[in-house]
C-alpha cells in the first residue's frame, strides 16, 4: 500500500527559533537599507557590493545555526509518509535535519549562479565578492529569487501540492504571493494543519482545517506525534 502524501509549506517562522533573522526584521530595513536596495535586480545593478554583503551576512549566520525541533520532527515524518516540503526559506535547515525532498521557492543561500546563465549554479558557503566569476568571465550572484523576478519552482510546487493527502502549513502568513496561492491547489476535503503562534487564518476559512497556535518548534512535534498515532 503506498504511503500517504504529506505536503508541507514552510515560511520564516519555521527557522526563526533556530536563530535566523528574517529579512523583514526591524521594519523591513537592513542596516538602514530598504529591501528594495538589497533584494531586487535593480538594487544589484546599482550597488552589487552592498547586495553581495547582505547575502554574505545571511550566509555566515546560516553557518552558525542548527535545525530546531520542528525541522527534526518533519524529517521524522518520512519514516511513515511520502513527504515533500515546499519552503519559502533560503536556508538549508530542512536538509540538515534530514528531509530528503525539499523544494526552495525563493532560492538557496548556499548556492550562487551566473548573472548571464541562470542554469549555471554552484554550491557556495563562503563570502561572494564582486569579481567572483563563472568560467566564462561573468559575475556570480546569489541564487535567490529577488522581488520582481519569476519564481521558477512555482509550477513544480503547484504539481506537488495537487498530489497532497494531507497539507501542513508552518510559520508563514500565507499572505505573500505567489506562494500563498498554493493552498488553493490542494485537493478539496483533505486534512489541513496550520502551525503558527499568531495564526491569521481560521478553521472556518477552509474545510477540515486544524489551527495549532504554537511556534514551529512546539507545534510541529505535537502534530507529527498525532499523525503517527492516527
Amino acid at each position: 500500500m503506498p504511503k500517504q502524501k504529506i505536503v508541507v509549506l514552510t515560511g520564516a517562522g519555521m527557522s526563526a527559533e533556530s536563530g535566523l533573522k528574517t529579512f523583514r526584521d526591524e521594519n523591513g530595513l537592513w542596516e538602514g537599507h530598504d529591501l528594495m536596495q538589497v533584494a531586487t535586480p535593480e538594487g544589484f545593478a546599482r550597488n552589487p557590493e552592498l547586495v553581495l554583503e547582505f547575502y554574505n551576512q545571511r550566509r555566515r549566520q546560516l553557518l552558525d545555526v542548527s535545525p530546531n525541533k520542528g525541522h527534526l520532527a518533519l524529517a521524522k515524518l518520512e519514516q511513515a509518509f511520502d513527504v515533500s516540503i515546499i519552503t519559502q526559506n533560503v536556508d538549508n535547515l530542512h536538509e540538515q535535519a534530514g528531509s530528503s525532498h525539499v523544494v526552495h521557492l525563493h532560492g538557496e543561500l548556499f548556492k550562487v549562479r551566473s548573472t548571464m546563465d541562470k542554469n549555471h549554479i554552484l554550491d557556495w558557503k563562503k563570502d561572494l565578492i564582486f569579481g567572483d566569476l563563472d568560467d566564462k568571465g561573468h559575475q556570480l550572484r546569489p541564487h535567490i529569487v529577488w522581488f520582481g523576478e519569476m519564481v521558477p519552482m512555482l509550477e513544480t510546487a503547484t504539481e506537488i501540492t495537487q498530489q497532497a493527502d494531507i497539507l501542513i502549513i508552518v510559520g508563514t502568513s500565507m499572505q505573500v504571493y505567489p506562494a500563498a496561492s498554493l493552498i488553493h491547489y490542494a485537493p478539496a476535503q483533505i486534512p489541513m494543519y496550520f502551525v503558527d503562534p499568531k495564526p491569521n487564518i481560521r478553521s472556518a476559512d477552509f474545510y477540515n482545517l486544524t489551527v495549532i497556535p504554537k511556534t514551529a518548534a512546539e507545534g510541529v512535534p505535537l502534530l507529527v506525534n498525532e499523525l503517527f498515532n492516527n
